[in-house]
């Protein structure tokens, strides 16, 4: 059967394709780079024109594996590139360790030419280390927010699902690549253009730099209580300084029993048991994707001590906060 469809007339009437250049990290996540791929590919074949073009280049210029483990064969090593290139970083899992000083020195040396360069998933940690994002807004995937927020303080991070500010583009990954590649072919050749490659895509949501990346607090925990989602927005705000059941159970117009009751029907805890798990999971992201020394991680996480914390770290995770991070960087060093 012949394929039928209908060419979209583009605003634009430039000749020379926009090239985007794809840095594949080691251990990056495919869905964030074959969502912004496959954009690119949709908005030629709706136009019926070469829009777009692309090539992949890795650290060492062979195969780059992603976080699923399947390899693939990058166009070339980290190189030279044009002003006019698009750079898109592609992270994944373990950025920390994908980020070497040579990718480093290779990005900052591209970036004194002005170019636009975007970091899909966690490769805005990239950018930042390199210094590429100080002074600007992004964001990152809400795993690596905490650390994120912890080692630069310079950088403005927010909880969208894509940021453009000037010539830096970030993402928090996943589907947020669609979402930032649509915004892009729109501004380029427009509207009608971006909403054929949506509806394409079915992608029925097109998500702005408004949108958050996360569920709300109903959707995630399963429960549509209006006064509990209030606390436990206030619990996730406020994890350095942990506020008291009873001052919590205020701010929302129910007394300290009521609120103890509300978590025992919902979330089979008690208020201070639910409070306790967030804190302690932000506590083990640090451990696990920054170099912050466990007493600085302790207070970061609203302990008053390194051995409190110790003490409600196993109780919990059934290992203490050394042996965590040295088992985490052992696993990394295979």
């Amino acid at each position: 059967m012949q394929e039928q469809r209908q060419v979209v007339k583009v605003d634009s009437d430039d000749k020379r394709p926009r090239r985007f250049v794809f840095v594949l990290l080691d251990n990056f996540t495919m869905l964030c780079f074959s969502a912004a791929l496959e954009s690119l590919r949709i908005a030629n074949r709706m136009a019926d024109r070469t829009l777009y073009s692309w090539r992949l280049v890795g650290e060492g210029g062979d195969i780059v594996h992603c976080s699923a483990g399947t390899g693939f064969k990058v166009d070339g090593d980290l190189e030279e590139l044009s002003r006019d290139d698009t750079i898109l970083i592609c992270g994944g899992i373990d950025v920390q360790q994908a980020t070497t000083k040579r990718l480093l020195g290779w990005v900052r040396r591209e970036a004194r030419k002005g170019p636009v360069i975007g970091g899909l998933c966690t490769a805005a940690y990239s950018l930042a280390r390199a210094g590429l994002l100080d002074g600007k807004r992004a964001t990152i995937h809400w795993e690596n927010s905490d650390s994120f927020a912890e080692e630069f303080e310079d950088v403005e991070l927010t909880k969208s699902v894509f940021v453009v500010d000037g010539n830096r583009l970030t993402t928090a990954g996943g589907t947020a690549s669609i979402d930032l590649m649509l915004k892009l072919i729109a501004d380029h050749h427009g509207e009608e253009l971006a909403n054929a490659v949506a509806d394409q895509l079915i992608y029925s949501s097109i998500r702005t730099d408004q949108d958050t990346q996360r569920l709300s607090v109903p959707t995630r925990i399963g429960v549509r209580h209006p006064k509990l989602s209030q606390v436990i927005q206030m619990m996730e705000a406020n994890i350095e300084e942990p506020i008291s059941p009873s001052i919590l159970a205020s701010d929302v117009g129910m007394s300290t029993r009521q609120l103890e009751r509300l978590f025992r029907r919902y979330l089979n805890r008690s208020p201070k048991r639910y409070y306790m798990e967030l804190r302690l999971q932000k506590a083990r992201n640090l451990l696990m994707q920054t170099d912050m020394s466990v007493i600085n991680v302790a207070l970061a996480c609203g302990f008053a001590s390194p051995s409190h914390f110790s003490k409600c770290y196993r109780a919990h995770y059934d290992t203490t906060p050394y042996r965590e991070r040295g088992s985490h960087a052992a696993r990394l060093s295979i």
